[in-house]
């Protein structure tokens, strides 16, 4: 994949992160999670983050949401820097965070009157929001309410409503990771009809080798924390559409998961192994929220 990476780096990427740091304060002193991470991602590319826990995946994923400032470097998207959340960049959460007293249509709804409530009219915007719970097979359900749907279907509706908002970049963070292998699969095929339709970029965060390696155009390697950074970069070079069993067997598909395997469990496990921690940093983990440093221009 050589020539893919000459052409990633000659042209102008759709969303880049340079020199990216990221600190927070915390009572022992300031802990660095991220370290000089630089990433370019090209329009409608797939990149998943996969990493230890602990690594600083979530951390990138809120940069690039704006709900983070850097503390060193920043994010551009499409010419701009990115320092505040934006309807062109939507958030999947692994947990659908669906308000449970509005029904499916009322969840999508109010992503749309956020966005185009000037820009579209009543039964435009009506009509947006069936089409978008049509697209993840959940228009007859739109008069129920998230309890009243199973967890597969509840997440079903967090992206549609994701979708909602026309992004041009679609922030997935371990967005079936609760959910049960079936279900898991068939939101897996879904997501990929849907990126493949739309050309959205997406950027997910997993955990789970086999997803990434199915799901993804780019897979992002994350060292160890603290002073995370991008370990690897390997390019998923397998044809789509994709079909799960077909590539069960698949000689390519079995090396890029040997790969991601290998980053994973031998090379980050010899590093975390033989690298001494630098200035005595304290451990934290990616569910912490110590308070950010400011940032500096």
């Amino acid at each position: 994949r050589s020539d893919y990476r000459e052409v990633l780096s000659m042209s102008k990427a759709h969303l880049e992160l340079t020199g990216v740091e990221m600190a927070f304060d915390t009572p022992k002193g300031p802990f660095v999670a991220l370290d000089n991470i630089n990433l370019k991602i090209q329009k409608g590319e797939f990149v998943s983050l996969i990493g230890h826990s602990g690594c600083g995946k979530s951390t990138v994923l809120n940069i690039v949401a704006g709900l983070l400032q850097a503390t060193r470097g920043g994010c551009v998207l499409d010419g701009h820097e990115v320092n505040s959340p934006g309807p062109e960049r939507a958030v999947v959460f692994q947990n659908h965070a669906l308000m449970p007293w509005l029904t499916v249509y009322e969840n999508v709804e109010l992503a749309v009157q956020q966005v185009f409530r000037k820009s579209m009219g009543k039964q435009e915007r009506r009509d947006w929001i069936h089409h978008n719970l049509e697209l993840v097979n959940m228009a007859h359900a739109a008069d129920k309410r998230p309890g009243e749907v199973s967890g597969g279907m509840a997440q079903r509706v967090g992206i549609a409503r994701a979708l909602a908002m026309k992004p041009s970049v679609l922030l997935m963070d371990e967005p079936f990771g609760a959910l049960d292998a079936l279900t898991r699969a068939h939101l897996q095929d879904s997501l990929m009809e849907i990126q493949q339709e739309l050309n959205n970029t997406v950027i997910m965060i997993t955990h789970d080798v086999d997803e990434a390696v199915l799901l993804s155009d780019r897979i992002i390697m994350m060292t160890n924390g603290p002073e995370a950074t991008v370990g690897e970069d390997l390019y998923i070079d397998l044809p789509r559409p994709r079909n799960r069993v077909t590539l069960a067997d698949n000689p390519e598909y079995v090396h890029y998961r040997q790969e991601v395997l290998r980053f994973l469990y031998e090379k980050q496990r010899k590093l975390e192994h033989i690298s001494p921690r630098r200035s005595g940093k304290p451990e934290a983990s990616e569910g912490e929220q110590p308070k950010a440093r400011a940032a500096r221009t």
